[in-house]
Parts: structure tokens; sequence; C-alpha cells
């Protein structure tokens, strides 16, 4: 009979760590198609939804139970953030350095990785995790302004996440995409990485922007074939 065996080397996994954050916005030929550093992220706290159980009853029995759909949402938080946010955050520059609040939120997609750590690398030196974010968009939050003291901190800023999830073919609508750097072909996770964050080769022209693919594309880059568009 197997025996188990708990905490055994080499499988005592932990994940830490947040960085690399990139904010993807529209052009006019992609949703995702313009990519650029989204610098101070403090938070990304994921906040899945919906899923709840309906009960069904008939002939004084439970008859049945149906599972509502699923949600993602997302706690984000900041020290700071790029000149393309803002049109997601509902404000628009009317002329240089005046800004107006209270306008259409802009939907925008992100990107961010997480560490992953175990008891045979120091520190959370395994792997990481990349996370795609599709259909976002950020909710209005309260900013808290408080004056420099003896014990000064910077402002932090926070926005609650919503989605709308984008279709794949061959399975429900998503909203989040994770990928193992663990368990991906190395070469493949690099070529992903190139498309996320761009290029810019020594000696090119012109650099490839950074975008946000779409998760069919991701699947056929991994080396998936059942799906195809998205």
């Amino acid at each position: 009979m197997f025996k188990m065996n708990w905490d055994a080397i080499g499988e005592r996994n932990w994940e830490a760590g947040l960085d690399r954050g990139v904010l993807y916005t529209a052009t006019a030929d992609d949703p995702y198609g313009k990519g650029v550093p989204f610098n101070g992220l403090t938070e990304m706290t994921e906040k899945p939804g919906g899923a709840e159980l309906t009960d069904l009853w008939a002939d004084n029995i439970k008859y049945a139970s149906i599972r509502a759909a699923e949600t993602f949402g997302a706690t984000m938080g900041a020290y700071t953030y790029p000149p393309e946010f803002e049109e997601c955050d509902g404000s628009v520059e009317v002329v240089s350095g005046v800004y107006i609040g209270q306008q259409d939120r802009k939907p925008f997609g992100f990107s961010y990785r997480t560490l992953i750590g175990d008891d045979q690398h120091e520190g959370a030196n395994k792997g990481y995790k990349l996370h795609l974010l599709y259909g976002m968009s950020a909710q209005p939050s309260e900013r808290a302004r408080n004056p420099i003291n003896d014990s000064p901190d910077a402002t932090t800023f926070s926005w609650e996440l919503n989605s709308t999830p984008v279709a794949v073919a061959g399975y429900k609508p998503v909203s989040h995409l994770t990928i193992d750097s663990t368990k991906v072909d190395a070469d493949k996770l690099a070529e992903l990485e190139e498309i996320l964050y761009g290029t810019a080769e020594e000696g090119e022209e012109q650099a490839v922007e950074a975008r946000l693919p779409l998760p069919a594309e991701v699947f056929t880059l991994m080396g998936y074939t059942g799906v195809s568009g998205a």
C-alpha cells in the first residue's frame, strides 16, 4: 500500500513577491496593443467571485443544484501609476498638466509576476508565475492625503478591479491566465516574455512594442494545438 510522505525534500513549495507589473491599453489595431511598465506596484489581491449554488426543489426533495458563473476581480495597490492609466481611472488631461475626473473609464489588460520558492533554493528563486489579466476595469476608490509627520509614509493608491472575460474556443470565457515557469519550456516562455515586455535589440531601428496576447495565442505559443482563434 502506498504511504504518503508529507514535506518531502524538494516538495516544500511556496509563493511570495509581486513585481513586473505591466499595463496594456488599446491601440487602433489591438485592444491590448500598448504595454507600459506599471511601477510602484504594492498589492494585487485576486478576488474570484460568483459560483454560488442555487438549490432546486421538487417532489419535497432537493432535486438538483445549479452553480452560477464564476467572476474575477482584484484589489490593486501602488505608490504610483503610469500616465496611460489615468484614462483607466476616469481622469482626462484637458490641457498639459490640467486633469478632470469622473470621466469614462477605459478598459485595460494587465500582467504581473509572483515568485516561487522551495527548500532547495535560497529565497524565492525556484521560478515564477506570470499572471495575465483581461477585460479589466477600475472602480473609484478613496485616497487618504496625510501631512508629513514624525512617521512619514508615501500616499498609496488603491483600485477595485472588475473584469469582463474574453472568449476562448473550447473553454468558458476567462479573465485570468497563469503561466508557471517551472513547468513550461524555457524557450517558449522567453518568447512569450518578449511579447509581454517588448524587445529593444541593439542595432534595431525599431523595437517591438509590448502587447498582451489573447489566451488562444498564449496556448498556441506554449504548444497547445486544441484551440484556434479567441
